[in-house]
């Protein structure tokens, strides 16, 4: 759906809340909500927007990542690998 299509002035939201919660629940698009004529918030679900916020922390995983590989921060998965392997080996000696 376009968002262009889902505009509403905040007087509907005034007098339609409920209608508009269960909407957003059905369609899981989001509302854009007027006032005087010009957007002024964005209204959403809750799984919508969960799954918007999981979206952007993994965006910012990569961009760490790739931010890291530019900067050459990074190492080899095997020498990695044996590190962490060394590591099992220490502990399970360990009482």
């Amino acid at each position: 759906m376009k968002l262009s299509e889902n505009i509403k002035p905040i007087s509907y939201l005034k007098a339609h809340a409920a209608d508009v919660i269960r909407q957003l629940r059905e369609q899981g698009a989001p509302l854009i909500i007027t006032q005087n004529g010009e957007a002024r918030a964005v209204i959403q679900d809750i799984a919508s927007y969960e799954r918007t916020q999981e979206t952007m922390a993994l965006l910012k995983i990569l961009a760490l990542g790739n931010r890291q590989i530019e900067e050459g921060r990074v190492k080899p998965a095997s020498t990695i690998v044996q590190r962490l392997r060394g590591r099992g080996r220490q502990n399970e000696g360990e009482p």
